[in-house]
């Protein structure tokens, strides 16, 4: 049974589902004051929509495209104490459309950060293990303050001013892997990347454009695995209705999962908003990430029983459980028992 300081996981990330109306409109009922917003029409073929407190409203980002940051009048045009508001942007507030936002706490519009040889602004959630990192490359190795005060498993990174790919870093995949958040290829390895696991306090650079290169902005999304909340993985398919059971400590109420070890295969995402009942059924509903296509509903490569401490992969389709396949995961959600040891519900 996993303990976690995470005693209501709610007030660190939630989804919330909203029904567009072409003008604009006040998203409430988050919970919070969300500091990283990500959204996707449902209905319909757009682009996801990422926006942050640090680069700010009306900056958008696209998870399934290279395009660099734009800026929208009609986008994510406020952050509010339970919510945000958006404008009549099809992408987000289409009239008529079923719409997701996911929904992150950092910590605000963010601060100076010299940990690192080459500095930073940055947003961090400790207690949940979630930090919004901006910096300017410099073209030359070096390292940048993260402000989680522990090791990020999963690093995101996006240059907001040019045309380049999503590059992530992934612990579990090992040093100079990464992934590319943007496309469905399989992981690569290349040490001018990342040259390193991240520390406590850093994360650290070499010279690749997509990650480095002199004079182009940064942002990074952080993210440290915290007990009964949080958990970055892998797990390796077995081509089986029968697959594979991968501990998380807590039910995941969110899971992004991707093949590492071929191409082909998209980052398909699940949530208990969209799917709240157990995921293994038909009415299960999944959104690929690196693509900008509606929402699809009882695929079998989305197949999972969703249990109190995990899931148990159900699936036989090579996108979740090809047989000697390897699959990283992402995965939030709520313990049974508190660091209060009040026991939390897991439905």
């Amino acid at each position: 049974m996993a303990y976690t300081t995470v005693n209501k996981s709610t007030d660190h990330f939630n989804p919330k589902l909203y029904t567009g109306t072409g003008s604009t409109q006040s998203i409430t009922g988050v919970g919070f004051q969300p500091d990283w917003t990500w959204i996707k029409n449902r209905s319909t073929t757009h682009d996801h929509i990422l926006t942050d407190v640090v680069r700010g409203v009306t900056k958008d980002l696209r998870s399934n495209n290279t395009d660099a940051e734009a800026t929208d009048s009609n986008g994510l045009t406020a952050f509010g104490a339970d919510g945000f508001t958006v404008g009549s942007k099809v992408n987000i507030n289409n009239n008529g459309s079923n719409i997701v936002s996911w929904n992150w706490k950092a910590g605000g519009t963010g601060s100076a950060n010299t940990d690192g040889t080459i500095s930073s602004t940055v947003s961090a959630n400790t207690t949940a293990g979630f930090s919004i990192v901006s910096y300017t490359g410099t073209g030359s190795a070096g390292t940048v303050g993260h402000g989680l005060g522990s090791a990020p498993a999963v690093i995101i990174t996006k240059t907001r001013t040019n045309t380049e790919q999503w590059f992530s870093h992934w612990s579990v995949l090992g040093t100079g892997n990464f992934m590319k958040l943007d496309q469905n290829v399989a992981a690569g390895t290349n040490a001018t990347a990342f040259p390193w696991n991240p520390q406590a306090s850093t994360f650290g650079l070499s010279t690749d454009g997509a990650t480095n290169t002199n004079g182009r902005t940064y942002i990074a999304y952080c993210f440290a695995e915290k007990t009964g909340y949080s958990k970055f993985g892998k797990y390796t398919g077995n081509g089986s209705t029968d697959g594979a059971f991968v501990y998380t400590g807590f039910r995941p109420s969110w899971m992004m999962i991707k093949e590492s070890s071929n191409a082909g295969n998209e980052w398909y995402i699940s949530d208990g908003k969209r799917s709240p009942i157990n995921a293994g059924t038909a009415s299960a509903k999944v959104i690929a990430a690196s693509a900008s296509g509606a929402e699809e509903s009882g695929q079998s490569y989305n197949q999972f029983d969703i249990v109190s401490n995990g899931y148990k992969v159900r699936g036989d389709d090579t996108r979740s459980n090809g047989s000697g396949r390897t699959y990283i995961y992402m995965a939030f959600g709520q313990s049974i028992v508190g660091s209060n040891n009040i026991p939390n519900n897991a439905r």
